[in-house]
């Protein structure tokens, strides 16, 4: 790795963070770029993960007055996606190389499509919210749907953060603003679970890793600060080409 590539992922992990505290899918900046650099897959994920873990945190931290009040709620929840994660992970380290690369374009693609409806998916969440008292009530279905999407972030997690506040959107009576608050928290725990369980038994490059957690740390704190006022269709349109991109290189390649 020269000094040139080291930088662009510092870069995109600086985006990734930035990116995830204010909407989610920041794996779709830093996944790719490791491809371009020629990282396997499965490296490249297991060190995304670790090294968005500290952005996800800085994240959270930065969201802490709207978190206020909800330690039950961090703690009920947690359990899911901490047990969604560890067996998303697990898996990424049971299957074969070939099943993650195999899988890995349709992913990504996933990915890709959850970016572009999130707006659409936003409004929707928000148009219910204005019709729907934030007695802080919760549907039955949000604790498994919670540990389903961290079985995914733990196996891979593109655009989780997206799936994640469309989740606890629908299934809980709160503010967005707190929900996304929320929202940082359950995917720390998630990449956090899958995150050690790759840090101990996995491949990882730790370069890699330790490149994207402090881009990642300085994006998640911007992305709480003034993510909100950044162009959100500019980000959106920044992760689409990239993801496209990199699912047509995949493919290619």
């Amino acid at each position: 790795m020269d000094l040139l590539q080291a930088a662009l992922i510092l870069l995109a992990g600086v985006g990734a963070g930035t990116i995830n505290a204010a909407v989610g899918s920041g794996t779709l900046i830093t996944f790719p770029t490791l491809l371009a650099f020629g990282v396997p897959p499965v490296v490249a994920n297991v060190s995304n993960t670790i090294g968005l873990v500290p952005g996800s945190l800085a994240g959270a931290w930065g969201y802490r007055r709207e978190l206020s009040g909800q330690r039950a709620r961090i703690l009920r929840f947690g359990v899911a996606a901490l047990i969604g994660g560890a067996v998303g992970g697990i898996l990424l380290l049971v299957l074969p190389p070939g099943a993650f690369e195999a899988i890995v374009p349709v992913l990504i693609g996933l990915g890709v499509v959850l970016v572009i409806t999130g707006p659409r998916i936003s409004r929707w969440v928000a148009k219910r919210h204005g019709e729907v008292p934030d007695d802080g009530s919760e549907r039955w279905w949000v604790w498994p749907a919670i540990a389903l999407l961290g079985v995914y972030g733990g196996y891979f997690g593109a655009a989780q953060g997206v799936l994640m506040i469309a989740i606890i959107g629908i299934g809980v009576a709160e503010s967005l603003q707190r929900l996304n608050g929320l929202k940082n928290v359950l995917v720390a725990i998630t990449n956090g679970i899958s995150g050690l369980l790759f840090a101990l038994v996995a491949d990882v490059d730790w370069t890699i890793a330790a490149l994207i957690a402090v881009g990642a740390t300085i994006g998640g704190l911007l992305g709480a600060r003034i993510g909100r006022r950044l162009p959100p269709n500019v980000l959106r349109g920044v992760i689409v080409v990239v993801g496209i991109t990199a699912l047509v290189a995949f493919l290619l390649g």
